[in-house]
Order: structure tokens, then sequence, then C-alpha cells
């Protein structure tokens, strides 16, 4: 609900790695690993912001950030197929008004 974001190991109850604010104070509504690449990952904030984090270039900030004009995006979910190496990864946003909108992600964070 703060924005803070923990990457966590299964045995263990602390997290391996913790970003504070990494949204600046927004809640994050929705949080994917990519399918096809995995050292990224994606996270949604209310506000319509959508945060690339590549672990590999950096692990200290997101090496993207996207915000989504018009109206309010409510949730997000990743598609590929990460038994394939073609690299394609697409984001699927689903909107306030029932519309779902489908974009790709550039090849550098979806290639395996």
């Amino acid at each position: 609900s703060d924005g803070s974001i923990r990457l966590h190991q299964m045995t263990s109850e602390y997290p391996l790695m913790q970003w504070n604010d990494s949204t600046k104070g927004q809640p994050i509504v929705a949080l994917q690993w990519a399918l096809t690449r995995p050292a990224v990952f994606f996270a949604l904030d209310a506000s319509s912001k959508i945060y690339i984090w590549d672990l590999l270039e950096n692990d200290l900030l997101p090496v993207a950030k996207q915000t989504l004009p018009s109206e309010k995006v409510v949730t997000m979910t990743l598609l590929g197929e990460p038994e394939k190496a073609n690299g394609l990864l697409g984001i699927v946003l689903a909107k306030e008004s029932g519309q779902i909108d489908i974009q790709y992600v550039k090849k550098k964070w979806a290639l395996p």
C-alpha cells in the first residue's frame, strides 16, 4: 500500500532485497515477473504508471517507467511463451471502463 517492493526467498521470512518508496508512495495494484526473462518484473501503481525492473541491469531502481495516459488502469497481467526464444512479451491492461489494451514490450526486456 506504500509502494514498497520486497523480494523474498521461500526459505526465509526476511527479504533478500527491499525497495522502499519505489512508486513515490503510490500503492502497487499489480506486480508480475516476466514470463520470458527471469530477472525482469513489472509493477503497476494506482496512478496507472508501469515500472519495469531488470535486476541484471540495475537492482536499485526501475530501468523504465511509463505513465499510461487517459483512462485509469485497474490491473495488468503479462502474456508470452516462455518455451519459445522469440522474445515476444505483452502486457494486458484492464481499464476502469472494462476496455482491454495489449502492449508489447521491447525485446531487450523480453528476450531470454
